[in-house]
């Protein structure tokens, strides 16, 4: 005959031979004197579903069977069914799973807060397991903080109960491009773009900079267009200097309006007039990736801000690019689709997705920085990949 647990408080109660039973053999729960462990009530609705529980007795004494338990405790417990849910698909997979706070063993893991259960190695119970997974149950309309998220497995469940993992990871983007740009380039200052008309050769064949402005034969030879993000990492390592500005907005009352200082400023002041304060984001991040002697480009074809290229000898040479790289706000909200949208794309084109969470220094109230200089910005590299346990 199967044992009965008693709810009592948010733990059930079970009593008889259940430390071995549950406990000692299958990881369930968490001792407590002699023979008896106390059941979170996932873990409780879990061994009732499988019949091995005969039925909990609820506050008021009355046995139930786990449909009624499983309503019940979804009324009492945040989140409950999509936790629960998570918690029998591992269970299904083979791992032992606790919930990740105390008394529970898994509050010893030493994990964020929001995870909400650790799965231990597979085949092994939370006395004698290491950590494999902590994991953060996301139901599909929730939202989840981007900052913080490395090192845990997200369980995204979705309106038809069926469950996607997630693997978050520090995200390291670590190149081996051996390139080092002109002392001198002169350019002019375009609506969105800078042209350089004399580039040398390498700039591009070498440094990946830019795009030629015909790639056919022309009487025109040298002629390379820039990115504004491009233009402004080359102008703030004093590299660009501008012959010309045009497209610039008119000033007050139809006035001229004020000229930057310096080139860098003037290109930087164009790139927000283009897209507002996130240009210094993605210019910030920019310059990052080519710190870290990775070549950015531009990720529009694929929905991200920059594609990248770890190891260029030659643009004739090309290899694959092995990122998508998206820059956003550092207190920035993924919502599941978004995140799924992201990182099934990547997948999809045999790509890293990977997130900078860019927080950039100096800023107004509104986030827009108060002058036209070249911002720092503090980066959070967040890769997020699917995950099979």
């Amino acid at each position: 005959m199967q044992p009965t647990g008693h709810l009592r408080g948010d733990a059930v109660r079970v009593a008889g031979d259940a430390r071995q039973r549950f406990h000692d053999s299958r990881g369930y729960g968490r001792p407590l004197g002699g023979n008896e462990i106390a059941l979170s009530r996932v873990e409780a609705a879990h061994l009732l579903f499988r019949g091995d529980l005969s039925g909990v007795a609820l506050d008021g004494d009355e046995e139930v069977g786990f449909e009624r338990f499983f309503v019940e405790s979804a009324a009492a417990a945040d989140r409950f069914a999509v936790r629960y849910l998570v918690y029998a698909d591992l269970r299904d997979r083979g791992f032992y799973l606790s919930p990740a706070r105390e008394p529970w063993p898994g509050g010893e893991a030493g994990v964020a807060d929001a995870v909400d259960f650790v799965a231990y190695e597979r085949g092994s119970t939370p006395d004698t397991g290491e950590v494999k997974y902590p994991v953060q149950v996301v139901g599909e309309r929730e939202s989840l903080p981007a900052a913080g998220l490395a090192g845990r497995t997200l369980a995204v469940v979705d309106e038809e109960s069926d469950i996607t993992y997630f693997s978050a990871t520090e995200g390291r983007i670590a190149g081996a491009t051996e390139y080092e740009p002109p002392e001198r380039l002169d350019g002019v200052l375009l609506a969105d773009r800078v042209v350089v008309w004399d580039a040398p050769e390498p700039l591009y064949e070498r440094g990946f900079y830019g795009q030629p402005l015909t790639r056919r034969a022309a009487a025109v030879e040298g002629a390379l267009q820039l990115s504004l993000v491009e233009a402004a990492s080359l102008a703030a390592d004093g590299v660009l200097s501008l012959s010309a500005s045009v497209g610039a907005a008119d000033g007050v009352d139809g006035a001229a309006p004020a000229q930057p200082d310096g080139p860098a400023a003037a290109v930087v002041a164009r790139g927000r007039d283009v897209e507002g304060e996130r240009f210094d984001r993605r210019l910030a991040v920019y310059r990052r990736l080519r710190a870290a002697d990775a070549v950015p480009k531009t990720g529009f074809k694929f929905g991200a801000d920059f594609r990248t290229y770890l190891d260029v000898e030659t643009v004739e040479d090309l290899p694959h690019s092995e990122h998508l790289v998206r820059v956003v706000d550092a207190d920035h909200r993924f919502s599941p689709r978004e995140l799924s949208l992201d990182v099934r794309l990547a997948g999809g084109v045999r790509k890293e997705m990977v997130f900078a969470l860019t927080a950039v220094d100096g800023g107004e109230g509104d986030g827009t920085p108060a002058d036209d200089t070249v911002r720092d910005a503090d980066v959070e590299w967040l890769s997020v990949g699917r995950l099979t346990p």
